[in-house]
């Protein structure tokens, strides 16, 4: 059986050994192709080999020999579904008053939850460190495996909040007066502003937007720095809501001076480090140089791997999109405020376009706001916010974000619900349909080597659509082959295999994959050998079932040599 590798014979090239692979030293070995018999079956091994040197590997937690590290919603998922049917969108739910429990909690991790989000605009810091402690005890003791995400507020100048606990109605003709005296609790038709500043340069007749038009209010009369407004279109006024200026179907731009992170917001990045916290999202982000010098702070304080995102809420981190997603180690699109500062009809193609730019630089992205809005009141979705969700899996993005949904809303799980059912029927019809989008590869890394390594990742994935594979195993470290084979949107599901709790949950994020934990060595057949095993005891893979597998497991030992290797197994 022969097996084609496209693009991956070198020409008229020399490999200079001193770039290294992947930032690691590299040895002299050859590149070979052989067959192989597999028990009593004939597979195929189609192995790419590069040699490393010896070198020093920071190791993960450790885990007991032979233990696997399923998730129990994907075991149960897999049983019932088997490979192709796992949901491959991730689902990432902001967690609020109503599901703060730890049996609301449970509910949402086995409705599907991957990732929980505290949005540090809200509630308080013993609030914060009481759910995270709920999260790690399900994933512990439980057997679930739920990242954590903190999303901090920005410098927002405009954030105002009525003081009630949860969401106010805005009638038509209600007159509201916006102040910047602080107060405890609440007054009637009162909204405090967290900025003193928030009224310079407002004239009468200037329209209030709240949330990117939840409710508007147009400025009826300056009372110093305060004003009187009217309610002109009702709607709900959320706690903690933000605000924006309009004049004449213009936005009034105000917040460009301050910079990205507050005072609070550092001091919740270290209440985050403290906790150990797997993500953090970055509010009003307008640049790479923010994302850059917030990845070297937290890479001084914690040896842990916190990724960075990036949120694109903003018309000027659209000006300067690609090297904010180049910098940051992920992007949510805040379609709610990037809809204050462009117009509506763009945001589909904006959309498209940061899902798409994300995919050519391998970094997962989120696509948040309004998903199904109507479900913080409603107990079912309007069926043009099911379209909108089934677009942005068609977009192939990589996770879903409810946010009022089910932090404040009622409904939170059946919400979580339709986002389970309505990704995993569209992933199902684009399968069915053949339509994957064309993803015109960017060469990433730096070095011959390094694109070796992309290569390998996008032949591994064209084989497993081109095959009919199973599933597709992937063995590291560090996350990086699993992440590059993902970015190529394949039809198996993707098993990653890591012994770093770190890689697990960071890959808990992106497309398709499912990280296991597992113990594992420098031997990638022993370690091959053993997941299968593993799994077959479990009775989720059977004789016959074809996988294909990539490692990048780099020797701790200095009389071993690993190999970046692509093989087909056929299980006996």
């Amino acid at each position: 059986m022969a097996l084609n590798f496209n693009r991956v014979m070198v020409k008229d090239q020399v490999l200079d050994l001193k770039k290294g692979f992947l930032g690691n030293p590299i040895s002299i070995h050859g590149v070979c192709f052989n067959g192989k018999k597999i028990g009593s079956r004939i597979g195929v091994q189609a192995v790419m080999q590069v040699g490393f040197e010896s070198l020093e590997i920071s190791k993960g937690l450790e885990n007991s020999k032979g233990v696997l590290g399923f998730d129990v919603v994907t075991e149960v998922e897999l049983r019932e579904k088997g490979f192709l049917g796992l949901r491959k969108t991730k689902l990432v739910c902001t967690v609020g008053p109503a599901c703060s429990s730890l049996d609301d909690l449970e509910k949402l991790a086995l409705g599907g939850m991957n990732v929980a989000r505290l949005n540090m605009c809200h509630n308080t810091r013993e609030w914060h460190k009481d759910v995270i402690r709920k999260i790690k005890k399900l994933n512990e003791e439980k057997g679930y495996c739920v990242s954590l995400m903190i999303d901090t507020e920005g410098s927002q100048i405009h954030v105002v909040d009525h003081g009630s606990p949860s969401s106010v109605k805005a009638e038509e003709g209600s007159i509201w007066y916006f102040t910047t005296e602080k107060f405890e609790g609440s007054r009637p038709f009162t909204v405090q502003a967290n900025y003193e500043g928030f009224s310079e340069g407002i004239k009468l007749g200037d329209e209030i937007v709240i949330d990117g038009g939840m409710a508007t209010f147009e400025v009826i009369e300056m009372v110093g720095n305060d004003l009187r407004c009217k309610c002109t279109d009702p709607g709900l006024f959320l706690p903690r809501a933000k605000l924006s200026f309009w004049r004449e179907g213009k936005l009034i731009g105000k917040n460009y001076e301050l910079p990205t992170l507050s005072t609070k917001d550092w001091s919740d990045i270290e209440f985050g480090i403290s906790e150990g916290v797997d993500f953090i999202a970055m509010s009003f982000v307008n640049d790479a140089d923010s994302v850059t010098h917030l990845k070297n702070y937290i890479s001084t304080k914690t040896p842990k791997s916190i990724k960075v995102l990036a949120k694109i809420e903003s018309l000027e981190s659209l000006h300067k999109l690609e090297e904010i997603v180049e910098a940051s180690d992920g992007i949510m699109i805040a379609r709610g405020d990037l809809g204050v500062e462009i117009p509506l009809e763009q945001i589909p193609t904006v959309q498209e376009k940061i899902t798409y730019i994300c995919r050519q630089l391998n970094k997962p992205v989120v696509v948040a706001s309004q998903l199904l809005e109507s479900m913080t009141e409603y107990p079912t979705p309007t069926r043009a916010e099911v379209a909108d969700v089934s677009e942005a899996v068609r977009q192939y993005a990589d996770a879903l974000m409810l946010s009022g949904e089910s932090a404040i809303g009622p409904f939170g799980q059946k919400a979580l619900s339709v986002l389970r059912m309505t990704s995993s029927r569209m992933e199902l019809w684009s399968r069915e349909e053949n339509r994957q989008n064309i993803l015109f590869q960017k060469n990433l890394g730096a070095s011959l080597p390094d694109q070796i390594a992309e290569e390998i990742c996008n032949s591994a994935a064209g084989m497993a659509n081109n095959l009919g594979l199973d599933a597709i195993f992937v063995f590291t470290r560090h996350g990086q082959m699993a992440s590059l084979i993902s970015r190529n949107r394949p039809n198996p599901p993707i098993f990653a295999f890591t012994n770093d709790c770190s890689t697990r949950m960071a890959l808990n994020l992106q497309w398709g994959v499912t990280p296991l934990f597992i113990d594992l060595s420098d031997d990638m057949e022993a370690n091959t050998n053993e997941a299968i095993d593993l799994i077959k005891t479990k009775g989720l893979i059977k004789e016959g079932d074809t996988i294909l597998v990539v490692s990048d497991i780099i020797p701790t030992s200095t009389t071993q040599t690993v190999y970046q290797s692509i093989q087909v197994k056929t299980i006996a």
